[in-house]
């Protein structure tokens, strides 16, 4: 797995927008209100959290770029859940504003950062500025495809598979190795558990697993010592916010 350069990553972020854009122009009229494929929440709280979660990573990297650092979300993961609640319920125009601003400004913030920028500390995950450019990657990605307009996670790309692969292995099991094998492509390991599990698929299927997404070429399969099984569960999906206590 390779980690891409922030001149890749940028140009992935556009393009990720780009088809963010596309898929918030599918969403027909009412259609906010209706199911995302994320349980319990309807496209209007998942297009609420990713405005919010555009703005919480833009601030990362312009406080950041001051020299100083703040939490990802003003009240942490309560202020968070709440500012979604709230918008919830936004007309799809207002929805589509706020994505946009949100987008917008976090794209203009990453594009502002200069080479010797992007290792600046951040409060974000206790990392560094690129890794808030990763995650912004992530989110745009993955939650297009959780509005469920038409663009699944077979449209994932090789290279954000592979980095969901890397992100991800924390999901493993302690006691668990996943020898994962996408057609056509080399196999590769994750976690150091004794119980060896081989996952094999398309690769963008083994990545939407992995990510708690439903694979939508229905290509995968499991087998433990020769013989099929199920697919392992997984550890929680790693947590950038500490849970409220």
């Amino acid at each position: 797995m390779t980690t891409p350069t922030p001149a890749a990553l940028m140009a992935e972020l556009h393009k990720a927008a780009a088809a963010l854009t596309a898929g918030l122009d599918r969403i027909p009229a009412g259609g906010e209100s209706a199911p995302s494929t994320l349980p319990g929440w309807s496209r209007g709280h998942l297009l609420a959290h990713i405005a919010g979660i555009c703005n919480a990573l833009a601030r990362q990297v312009e406080y950041g770029h001051r020299g100083e650092t703040v939490e990802l979300y003003d009240g942490g993961v309560e202020g968070r859940n709440r500012a979604i609640n709230l918008a919830a319920g936004h007309s799809l125009e207002q929805h589509r504003e706020d994505v946009a601003a949100g987008v917008q400004r976090a794209l203009a913030a990453f594009d502002a950062l200069g080479e010797d920028e992007w290792q600046t500390r951040i409060a974000f995950r206790n990392g560094v500025i690129f890794d808030a450019a990763l995650a912004l990657w992530r989110e745009l990605v993955i939650h297009t495809s959780d509005l469920d307009t038409g663009a699944g996670p077979e449209t994932w790309n090789r290279e954000f598979c592979s980095h969901l692969f890397d992100f991800l292995a924390a999901r493993v099991p302690a006691e668990t190795r996943l020898l994962l094998q996408p057609v056509a492509l080399p196999p590769l390991a994750l976690g150091a558990g004794g119980s060896t599990v081989v996952v094999s698929g398309m690769v963008t299927d083994i990545a939407a697993w992995l990510a708690g997404r439903q694979p939508s070429l229905d290509s995968l399969r499991a087998t433990a010592a020769g013989d099929g099984t199920d697919l392992p569960d997984l550890l929680p999906w790693p947590s950038a916010m500490p849970e409220p206590k």
